[in-house]
């Protein structure tokens, strides 16, 4: 059962400040001693870590392409655990889903699988009584997704203001946050958006503090939680990783792992930072042991090693860094078990990257692109490997301004078949490399495939 209070942050269009108020939210009922439970929709790495800043809780991402709808109140549900309160920030403009499929995977479309209230950020900068129309249109296209109030933002003065709330008298929603115009706080962004936090910790706690003081003085923090009390009750059980994959009951959270569990390395820093919370999960309820490095500064991998997770980020601006910690990457170019490699991770095993040296592992020279790769993909795998049997279909997301030529003949990872067929990334003995991020979540047998195939390689290598 779900009973968290709970709230979607939403907006019309992207660049309304829908992070500004969700993040400012979490940090501001986070220091009235609330436990906050942080939540994004759609596929975004970033702004998670700013919610976990704001909360001292892993952000987590409800995805209904990526899950499936099905998945998305029990996914909530485990994130929500013992919170207080739950804000989940949406995604783009609040219809806006997959492209050509509808409401998938749009704001509105959570709300609508959480039951969850609505609350419109509207960037009022260049408009008055025009905001009552915008409003109006948004509350009653969909009559089964509640918006049930407005945070105004970029208000320019107190008769901008006294306007906008005029307007809106005759719209039925209520008008619970006013935020003024202000270049004080600012979160610096470049090809893929905003900085994360890992790159800027110091600055972001200090923006993430600003943040809350803005909401906190321009918002109804009381009648927003009275408002997200009111969602009801959900009869959807918490998505529990243990049963998903198909382990024994999990262990308790801090527990030392089971005695010859093999160890899995995930890559983390400041070059790394793409990852969803429940891979992690995943791997521990398959019996893994988890352990992080960093590829900037650590020269070995953790001792007892049996595979490797290397996932998203910006190899491209670590590249001179990367390529210095030549110890690592010889290691990683010797390593023989599992490795798990996407998007930044691929880069980081081919042999180079815009004429730096990367690891070498595949026969490929990665190169910054000039257009942006962005986009829901559905694929097939187009061969055995430690991540999936051949023919398996996933749903993945693809999101980098870089590209990749391979040398001569290599086993591709993936048939893609939406939108456009092509085949993508690698598979190489144990390697699976490939620009496609996919939830595991939402096929958690990926994690026990890539569990028992890392402790094979420990078997193997005990053996040996």
């Amino acid at each position: 059962m779900i009973r968290t209070p709970r709230l979607v942050i939403a907006a019309p269009s992207s660049g309304s400040g829908k992070t500004t108020v969700a993040t400012g939210l979490m940090a501001a009922f986070a220091a009235r001693g609330l436990t906050v439970s942080p939540h994004k929709v759609g596929p975004d790495y970033i702004d998670p870590g700013y919610h976990a800043l704001a909360t001292g809780r892993a952000g987590r991402n409800l995805d209904a392409y990526l899950c499936g709808p099905e998945r998305i109140a029990p996914l909530f549900a485990h994130g929500a655990a013992g919170a207080d309160l739950a804000v989940v920030e949406g995604v783009m403009g609040l219809y806006d889903g997959a492209a050509g499929q509808g409401e998938l995977a749009s704001t509105a479309h959570v709300a609508k699988l959480l039951r969850a209230p609505v609350v419109l950020v509207v960037d009022a900068s260049s408009q008055s009584r025009s905001v009552a129309a915008l409003v109006h249109g948004f509350a009653s296209w969909d009559p089964r997704v509640r918006v049930a109030g407005v945070v105004l933002n970029k208000v320019g003065s107190d008769r901008h203001e006294e306007l906008l709330k005029e307007a809106l008298e005759g719209t039925g929603v209520p008008v619970l946050g006013v935020l003024r115009r202000t270049k004080v706080v600012r979160a610096p962004s470049r090809h893929l958006g905003l900085v994360p936090v890992a790159e800027r910790r110091t600055e972001a706690v200090e923006s993430v503090a600003a943040l809350a003081r803005r909401v906190r003085e321009g918002c109804d923090l009381d009648a927003l939680l009275a408002l997200a009390r009111q969602a009801p009750t959900l009869p959807e059980a918490a998505w529990d990783p243990a049963r998903e994959a198909g382990a024994e009951p999990a262990r308790e959270a801090g527990a030392e792992p089971a005695s010859g569990a093999p160890r899995i390395a995930v890559a983390s820093g400041e070059a790394f930072t793409f990852s969803y919370a429940e891979h992690a999960e995943l791997l521990r309820a398959a019996g893994a042991e988890v352990v992080g490095f960093d590829p900037l500064r650590d020269e070995a991998l953790p001792d007892g090693t049996a595979g490797l997770v290397i996932g998203g980020g910006f190899p491209e601006v670590y590249a001179p860094e990367l390529s210095e910690n030549r110890p690592l990457r010889e290691q990683i170019a010797a390593f023989e078990g599992p490795v798990a490699a996407e998007c930044a991770g691929l880069l980081y095993l081919a042999r180079e990257l815009d004429g730096t040296p990367m690891c070498g592992v595949l026969d490929a020279r990665g190169r910054m692109a000039e257009r942006l790769t962005l986009g829901y993909r559905e694929a097939v795998a187009v061969a055995d490997s430690a991540l999936a049997q051949a023919g398996t279909r996933v749903r993945g997301h693809e999101f980098h301004r870089t590209e990749l030529t391979p040398g001569a003949g290599p086993v591709p990872a993936w048939g893609l078949v939406r939108p456009k067929r092509r085949t993508e990334g690698f598979v190489q003995g144990p390697v699976h490399a490939s620009y496609l991020h996919v939830h595991w979540a939402s096929s958690p047998g990926t994690a026990s495939r890539f569990t028992a195939a890392c402790a094979r390689h420990q078997e193997a290598r005990s053996a040996a």
